[in-house]
């Protein structure tokens, strides 16, 4: 396909090799802008269990939570466009024109916080997909979640590129008052014209800038996420990006270097030969001098921030912006004591509730 399809990350569809859907319910929402071909059409599904056990030592957290598959936000460098393939679908256009929502999440959620097995730990919101896709602001889906997690004095991390987030600060709020909340903003370039391509549907770079400020403001615990780090094409931007998310109130921040791990590899390359044609081989061949002469590296430990001198040099960019801009950054250490403290009550609410 050579003509660009605007408003979309990927331009194209790869194969898919799971042959057989898996069973999912159309949603009587379809939405198609007059200007594109491409509409987003939304699929519920009614999966078992909700949370999901995390296994790689280097993501930093036990157990992650996505209410929606599959993501209208169309990151072109997304790692989660290859969770979409399992559903039956490709992860190019498909994964961001194809959503599939998880309704049932909030009470599979309850079910599993009420239970005597249950061991209070983080659970990380957008773990995979952006748990503030546009869909949520009808759904609320995300919103009940939040609910339950208060209710039980659960702690949880969000990490989003969607201003749609405001809407719960509310509840956020009420829940970093008690160590309970922690926010993560992903924003990885000042240039709209960059984050249009990069990016298509999510909130602009002075949006996401606003929500760090609103965010803190209201005494929730921020970190700026300069993600992905792009070698040859956004790299030149740490310094000011860090000013920036410090300026607007960050307490913390943190970067990844891109990583093109599977169908991702050939829908970047695509992406990047529409948009960046005149320095496509610049920016492929950067990104490999930082995966070992390759496009992905999956070691981990070494994985997120690549190796070799070019990653050197962005780790070292890095760490001269945060001691210049936010040489005070602050982790944020969650109380798990306050979960069992909850729960009894609440299991005994429940339990009537079913009865």
């Amino acid at each position: 396909m050579n003509q660009e399809i605007k408003g979309r990350g990927a331009q194209i569809n790869t194969d898919n090799p799971f042959a057989k859907l898996q069973s999912a319910t159309h949603l009587d929402m379809v939405f198609s802008p007059p200007e594109q071909e491409i509409r987003t059409e939304y699929l519920e599904t009614h999966p078992k269990t909700i949370l999901n056990k995390v296994e790689s030592r280097d993501i930093g957290l036990e157990y992650s939570m996505n209410p929606y598959q599959g993501c209208e936000h169309g990151c072109v460098y997304c790692y989660a466009r290859n969770t979409h393939p399992y559903w039956g679908y490709s992860a190019g256009i498909d994964f961001e024109s194809k959503i599939l929502v998880k309704r049932d999440a909030p009470k599979l959620l309850a079910k599993k916080l009420a239970s005597s097995k249950w061991v209070a730990t983080p659970i990380m919101l957008s773990g995979n997909t952006d748990c503030y896709q546009p869909i949520e602001a009808k759904l609320e889906v995300t919103r009940q979640i939040l609910d339950v997690l208060e209710r039980y004095h659960h702690p949880v991390g969000i990490i989003t590129k969607s201003a749609l987030i405001l809407r719960d600060k509310d509840i956020l709020s009420r829940m970093a008052k008690k160590n309970l909340a922690s926010v993560a903003i992903s924003i990885n370039t000042l240039d709209e014209s960059l984050r249009r391509h990069l990016e298509p549907r999510t909130a602009t770079i002075q949006k996401r800038l606003q929500v760090i400020r609103e965010l803190s403001d209201a005494g929730i615990h921020v970190t700026a996420m300069l993600a992905p780090i792009i070698p040859g094409l956004n790299d030149h931007e740490i310094m000011n990006l860090m000013e920036a998310v410090a300026n607007a109130g960050a307490k913390h921040a943190g970067y990844i270097t891109v990583r093109l791990n599977g169908d991702v590899g050939p829908i970047f390359i695509d992406w990047l030969q529409k948009k960046y044609k005149d320095r496509s081989d610049k920016i492929l061949n950067r990104i490999m001098d930082t995966h070992g002469g390759q496009l992905n590296d999956s070691r981990v430990g070494v994985r997120m921030k690549g190796e070799g001198k070019y990653a050197e040099m962005i780790a070292a960019q890095f760490q001269l912006a945060r001691k210049r801009h936010l040489p005070e950054a602050k982790s944020f250490t969650y109380d798990l004591t306050q979960f069992e403290k909850a729960r009894k009550p609440q299991t005994s609410l429940f339990d009537m509730i079913k009865l």
